[in-house]
């Protein structure tokens, strides 16, 4: 089945075959010796219809010790911590508060002083007789040039 076919002496002639050779089996790691006490016991039962069903014997599941319980939950130590972590960032935010109705104070009576200074030295400006001497103005109506309540002669 596995034969090559044959085929005309022409053919062959520059044709080489290889075939393959088996590798050596590799040698086996040396099995290992097993402590008596890690192999489970095997249970060998035999059923009504005279069948040997063998299998590994299966304890019991052993339930989990019960571990002491503290006196308060831990739910309810959180919800503690919580309430504490929330009075501080409302205190924080208190100060923050304050802080900015302060500055804003701050910010208005700078406006207003600012306004009250432009304001009186606009007053002054519009009011000053600017090296005038005399309480009223003499006019002189023939030749007087009159320009903001001032008189130019």
């Amino acid at each position: 089945m596995n034969e090559p076919t044959r085929r005309p002496p022409a053919y062959d002639a520059g044709v080489e075959v290889h075939r393959p050779v088996p590798l050596a089996p590799a040698p086996t790691a040396p099995l290992a010796s097993v402590q008596p006490g890690g192999v489970p016991s095997v249970a060998s039962v035999v059923l009504p219809d005279g069948r040997v069903v063998t299998g590994y014997a299966v304890t019991a599941a052993q339930p989990e010790p019960v571990t002491h319980k503290p006196p308060v939950s831990r739910a309810a130590v959180n919800i503690a911590l919580g309430g504490v972590g929330f009075l501080a960032v409302c205190g924080g935010l208190f100060l923050l508060t304050a802080f900015i109705t302060a500055l804003t104070a701050l910010v208005t009576q700078l406006v207003i002083l600012a306004a009250v200074l432009f304001g009186g030295w606009i007053a002054v400006q519009l009011f000053s007789t600017r090296g005038h001497q005399g309480g009223g103005t003499t006019v002189n109506i023939r030749k007087a040039t009159f320009k903001r309540n001032h008189f130019h002669g």
